[in-house]
């Protein structure tokens, strides 16, 4: 579907959706209890199975559209979601190749999506724009200009998203937090993640697209590269797709695993809002050594400390150290300790996708909404671009804007051809 045929339907729909919305029985968008939250999944990649096992296991929601560019996918998708359906009432789903139809559906409440990073923000813009609550996978943003128009869209129209950093809804995750917010382990001196390398570009070969693969729809708004297994492998390939290591589609390491553990020093250190305000990279090229400030003095550095994909805080009276696998303190009893009632807590969630159809009932934000989403990529972005420049950045968290002209250059992205993320 062409954008302008897009948005003129959207325009047509939009007044007869505000006034009555099918699923609004109540004030201020409530959504009642006994009707079903009707869902359109967009991206239909490996971790799209994931969100329709774990959403789906909400009573409340139904799948009843996905869209995808890769129409074998898309064919496996449905089957799938038909028989998760199937738990709940039997129901059908429609499949479309382009996304802006399954938008274009005053049926649909809300979408999921799990697209790669580079069609992020022209989904989240159009679903809001649409009128739909919005589920979206980590790293919310491929660019820290992509995001910030995210946060104006889902703002401007009243949305809820949820972004895809879950480890917020899982209890050692909080509880590390917690511990550091309320200076259990006293000040801060220095906080090491480890998440594996920066941003690369790209050296793959072309090969031959998969018959029912529109790549050209694939690359979308990027600039153009050519196919390779490695960026949307086959079906029956169970690999993890790495579009998500190069440049245009994805951020490496840093974005994809950054956006988990760099989220995780973000809640920690109370800055959701906000972000550092120095990038250090070392003074030769590099995959880690890496660190940033914030304007408190505290240091995170990108950095092996001992375990992978995990998060170190170091303070002047204790430790913590917590991952996926462990939740480790100094002294030991930390670990174990119940937060006190007089303590500041963090925003409790213990199911992340219960969460957003939660927060959709109530018009709440979730908790993990779409500022903290695009001010923890924003983190990651950073990162990215002061390892490519090799040179030390100020930041202006308010500002979104760097102390260097090139720097600023790269908040942005080349686009192919007119793409509108910031016409809404």
């Amino acid at each position: 579907m062409k954008r302008r045929k897009f948005v003129t339907q959207v325009a047509a729909g939009t007044a007869a959706f505000t006034v009555i919305p099918r699923h609004v029985l109540g004030g201020n968008g409530f959504v009642a209890a006994n009707d079903r939250i009707q869902l359109g999944h967009i991206g239909l990649g490996k971790q799209s199975y994931t969100l329709l096992e774990n959403i789906g296991n909400c009573k409340e929601t139904l799948v009843v559209a996905a869209s995808d560019v890769f129409g074998a996918k898309l064919d496996l998708f449905i089957k799938a979601a038909e028989k998760k359906n199937a738990e709940k009432v039997n129901a059908k789903v429609k499949g479309y190749h382009y996304y802006r139809e399954l938008l274009n559906r005053k049926d649909i409440d809300a979408v999921v999506i799990a697209s790669p990073d580079h069609w992020h923000a022209q989904m989240v813009i159009d679903a809001a724009k649409a009128g739909k609550d919005i589920y979206c996978e980590k790293p919310l943003a491929l660019t820290i200009a992509e995001g910030r128009a995210m946060v104006n869209a889902v703002h401007k129209y009243n949305r809820v998203l949820q972004t895809g950093n879950m480890q917020r809804s899982w209890h050692d995750f909080r509880h590390a937090c917690e511990l550091v917010f309320n200076g259990y382990i006293g000040d801060i001196k220095e906080i090491n993640v480890s998440v594996g390398e920066p941003v690369k570009h790209c050296d793959l070969p072309t090969e031959e697209v998969p018959e029912t693969l529109d790549w050209n729809e694939w690359v979308g708004p990027s600039l153009y590269q050519g196919y390779n297994t490695i960026f949307a492998p086959p079906v029956g390939d169970n690999r993890w797709a790495w579009w998500r290591g190069y440049r245009h589609f994805g951020g490496g390491y840093i974005t994809d695993w950054g956006a988990h553990m760099f989220d995780i020093a973000q809640w920690a250190l109370g800055m959701d809002n906000s972000g550092p305000v120095a990038y250090y990279p070392p003074d030769k090229p590099a995959k880690t050594g890496l660190y940033f400030e914030y304007a408190n003095g505290v240091i995170v550095n990108h950095r092996e400390w001992g375990e992978h994909n995990a998060v170190q805080f170091i303070g002047t009276e204790g430790k913590v150290e917590v991952s996926r696998e462990f939740l480790r303190t100094v002294p030991e009893s930390l670990a174990a300790m119940s937060i006190k009632d007089t303590d500041k807590r963090l925003y409790y969630s213990d199911n992340h996708y219960q969460n957003w159809i939660d927060s959709m009932k109530s018009r709440s934000k979730p908790v993990s909404d779409v500022e903290i989403g695009h001010r923890t990529a924003s983190v990651c972005n950073g990162i990215n671009i002061a390892y490519e420049l090799q040179h030390p950045l100020k930041w202006n968290p308010e500002t979104e804007q760097f102390d260097d002209p090139y720097a600023n250059m790269m908040v942005s992205r080349p686009y192919r051809g007119k793409w509108d993320f910031n016409d809404y």
